[in-house]
């Protein structure tokens, strides 16, 4: 699989877009000095290579009765890991499935209303994926910094 580049021109829509996904194509063509008809090309080539997709996101900053739960997994063996986190995908409760390197072998993201429903929903959706060895979770409690932006790539 090749991997696209973004140019500054690309860059500089998407990050447009990434604070207000409704911002006209007239608006972000004025802004950056180009055509309206390039920048609807640029974003229908990126939508096409699957390199940005535009969408709704949550605002957890506003669900007073749920929090963040990150579900760290430990997978029986090593060679698990990545069946382990393809059936996590199927898992439509959860928002971010990763393999990582560290403490854990995957890490999963979901919302939850308390610890109860948290172990309930550990117990029901993850214990019994065959392959998890051993789960650890932890509470978002308090967002400092929440930006649902984080695909930026640091210069």
């Amino acid at each position: 699989m090749t991997r696209q580049r973004l140019d500054d021109v690309d860059k500089a829509i998407v990050e447009r877009l990434s604070r207000d996904a409704r911002t006209a194509n007239r608006k972000i063509a004025h802004d950056l000095g180009v055509t309206e008809g390039t920048v609807r090309a640029r974003i229908k080539r990126m939508q096409e290579e699957k390199l940005i997709r535009i969408t709704a996101v949550t605002n957890i900053d506003r669900f007073r009765d749920a929090a963040l739960a990150y579900i760290w997994i430990e997978v029986e063996r090593s060679h698990q890991t990545q069946a382990v986190a393809e059936a996590l995908t199927e898992v439509p409760e959860l928002g971010f499935v990763g393999v990582m390197l560290g403490r854990s072998d995957i890490l999963a993201i979901t919302m939850v209303r308390s610890t109860e429903h948290l172990a309930e929903f550990v117990h029901n959706n993850i214990s019994g994926v065959e392959g998890v060895r051993r789960t650890q979770s932890t509470l978002g409690v308090n967002f400092i910094k929440h930006d649902y932006r984080m695909a930026r790539i640091v210069s």
